[in-house]
Parts: C-alpha cells; sequence; structure tokens
C-alpha cells in the first residue's frame, strides 16, 4: 500500500486544502509540525525555486545552506517525481505574477 493513499494522509490533505488563508496555514503547521519540520520544508522549496532559475547546486548551498544531498533530492523530484513541486511553484509564480 502506498502511503501517500491512506485515508489519515487523504484526511490530512483535506484539512489543508480546507484552510483558507495563510494565517490560517500558520497556525495549523505550528500545531502540526516542528519548528524544524517547517524550516527543512521551506527549504526544500527554496532549493526547488533556486533549481528552476538555473543555479548549481553550490550556488544553491551557499544561498540555503542545505546539504547536497538534499539538494540532489529535490532535483530528483523536479525532473522525475510526481510533479508536485512544478506544479506548486507554477501556481505561486503565476499568483506572484498577478
Amino acid at each position: 500500500m502506498n502511503v501517500m493513499e491512506s485515508a489519515s494522509v487523504e484526511r490530512l490533505l483535506h484539512v489543508i486544502l480546507n484552510l483558507e488563508t495563510p494565517e490560517e496555514c500558520r497556525r495549523f503547521f505550528e500545531d502540526i509540525c516542528t519548528i524544524r519540520e517547517i524550516q527543512d520544508m521551506a527549504q526544500r522549496l527554496d532549493v526547488a525555486m533556486l533549481l528552476r532559475e538555473g543555479k548549481n547546486y553550490q550556488e544553491i548551498s551557499a544561498a540555503t545552506a542545505v546539504s547536497s544531498a538534499t539538494i540532489s533530492r529535490v532535483n530528483r523530484c523536479l525532473l522525475y517525481g510526481g510533479g508536485g513541486y512544478r506544479e506548486a511553484l507554477d501556481k505561486y509564480e503565476a499568483e506572484a505574477k498577478e
């Protein structure tokens, strides 16, 4: 069984989708995640954005203080993953242009 297809994960995803404002999301993630988990997710998103901008591993590591292993993992997800980073960043960038 794919862990991402469990009832618990589906419930979590629906709860997140029902949050309407950044402040609601902030409060939810502060309660459900550790500060370190939130920071790690934010760093991975930063890495994905920098990879899409064409930055190399050294530039990304210097800018984010993440390891080359993390950069490599994010890069693999961008290239071969389910498209989650790409879709999320496309939507974020489209919204930022408005």
